[in-house]
């Protein structure tokens, strides 16, 4: 006897229960992130529960490298799950018990058409000028050769199937638009509408949200639904992401990839925010904690039209999350990033300096790439001048008052803190009567490596003693070879 599938309550008196399930045949792209994105918040906001399926039943295409970077791309943004993820293969065998209760209650046939029967069925359809599909063939068989074959669904020939949209509105296509899908393989594999709509049911899915190239296979699950006696999901289809040409979003727009943004070194709350704004907005408000992206966020308040995905703005947002975050809260991150990233830190450090360079640095940065490449002078020795700014501020005039510097710092018994530092360097420039610019670039210079970096004390604070000591005494050795014309001036 074919097992019957239990039709479920209506999704408006149980629990909001909301998916995303990608196909892991490949990174986690910003267009899949979005749609992850906005049923988590809708699941949140609804007080309901965010699942995981992970639909692999293409066993070619699927592959364990693909389902990490899915699993570690939603973990970088914060979007938690509630229950194990359901790996869709596993759950083969309830596949083919609908297809047999389809059979057996009429809704689906055997079709035996071959790959070459079905080829000339389309070129004969082209060629009178109309659409190319199947013809419904088999639907009246009532032979069973002993031939390979597929299921079919016997979508109605006649009427029309309709849906409310949470995006788009009333949603109506006349039945006879729809051709007879295949539900199963003639290796007894589910094709992609079978399986989805006996696992949300299984999972017992209250809002399916996701992209709107799903509109067309809505329709089909709505049929497949009703045959099955269970009850239907609410749905929402959201607009395409595009390029700022306009074009659909791609590689050549640049990263396409969420785990390329955390490479580049953007903060999972910059990209959450700005994954939430394409295409909903809330006010005039361009900035939101995570917690009032849940308060706020409403599905049927998502617009119909395709949103951009700009990357200037992205880099805006970042620069102010970068600003404005909890200091900590950063350093633990930039941490990571310095780690995930393979950026070597050749220098003995703790969590307070590390705190002390994103503090110098996240006013002057866009991104923890950015911010690791203009510090890289406070992680690596030896230190490398830029030959421009060398030869421009480390000059025979300054060798006295930088070497004064150098004895004033080593005099300091205390930690070379910004406010320690700056009473004897406020001292050497009254008494070479320089101004702060003078003395400052040189020292900068001497530090660094280069004429562009946080305030000369901050760098003092940041470098240590000893390397301060070192890096002063290698600039001095360069400014006197300048004076002896061992260096040309």
């Amino acid at each position: 006897m074919t097992p019957r599938l239990r039709p479920l309550p209506s999704p408006f008196t149980m629990t909001p229960r909301l998916r995303f399930a990608p196909s892991p045949t490949g990174d986690l792209h910003v267009g899949g992130a979005r749609t992850a994105l906005f049923n988590w918040l809708y699941a949140r906001h609804l007080g309901g529960q965010f699942l995981l399926r992970i639909e692999d039943t293409d066993r070619e295409r699927s592959t364990e490298h693909a389902v990490r970077a899915i699993f570690d791309g939603l973990t970088w943004l914060g979007l938690d799950w509630d229950e194990e993820p359901l790996f869709q293969h596993a759950r083969e065998a309830a596949h083919r018990a609908a297809a047999a209760q389809l059979l057996q209650s009429g809704h689906a046939y055997r079709c035996y058409c071959t790959t070459s029967e079905l080829e000339q069925m389309r070129e004969e359809q082209r060629a009178h000028g109309a659409k190319p599909r199947y013809n419904g063939r088999c639907r009246h068989r009532s032979d069973a050769p002993d031939l390979p074959f597929v299921v079919r669904f016997k979508t109605p020939s006649d009427g029309s199937i309709a849906f409310d949209d949470l995006i788009k509105g009333r949603m109506v296509v006349a039945n006879d638009e729809l051709d007879d899908l295949v539900l199963q393989r003639s290796d007894g594999t589910p094709t992609y509408n079978l399986a989805v709509v006996c696992d949300d049911a299984a999972m017992r899915i209250t809002h399916v949200i996701r992209g709107d190239d799903h509109v067309n296979n809505t329709f089909r699950q709505l049929h497949l639904y009703r045959a099955l006696g269970l009850t239907e999901p609410a749905f929402g289809h959201m607009p395409l992401i595009l390029g700022d040409d306009g074009a659909k979003l791609s590689k050549r727009h640049g990263a396409t990839s969420v785990f390329e943004y955390a490479r580049l070194g953007y903060l999972p709350a910059a990209m959450r925010n700005h994954l939430a704004r394409l295409g909903w907005s809330h006010g005039d408000q361009e900035h939101f904690t995570t917690d009032e992206l849940i308060a706020a966020f409403d599905i049927h308040e998502v617009g119909s039209s395709p949103s951009v995905f700009a990357l200037q703005k992205l880099d805006s947002l970042n620069g102010w999350y970068l600003r404005n975050s909890d200091l900590d809260e950063l350093t633990d991150l930039f941490a990571k990033y310095l780690d995930r990233e393979g950026i070597a830190v050749e220098v003995d450090h703790d969590r307070s300096w590390l705190r002390q360079i994103v503090a110098a640095q996240r006013e002057r940065t866009t991104t923890f790439k950015e911010m690791a490449e203009k510090s890289g002078y406070f992680f690596r020795t030896p230190l490398e001048l830029d030959e421009e700014a060398a030869h421009k501020h480390l000059r025979p005039v300054v060798l006295e008052p930088l070497r004064e510097l150098r004895d004033a710092l080593a005099a300091l018994d205390a930690p070379l803190t910004a406010e320690a530092v700056k009473t004897p360097f406020e001292a050497i420039l009254a008494r070479h009567e320089l101004k702060m610019g003078k003395l400052a670039q040189p020292a900068r210079v001497a530090l660094t490596g280069s004429a562009i970096s946080p305030g000369i004390f901050d760098v003092i604070e940041i470098t240590g003693k000893q390397r301060c000591l070192d890096r002063l005494d290698a600039a001095l050795a360069y400014v006197e070879r300048r004076a002896t014309g061992e260096l040309a001036s």
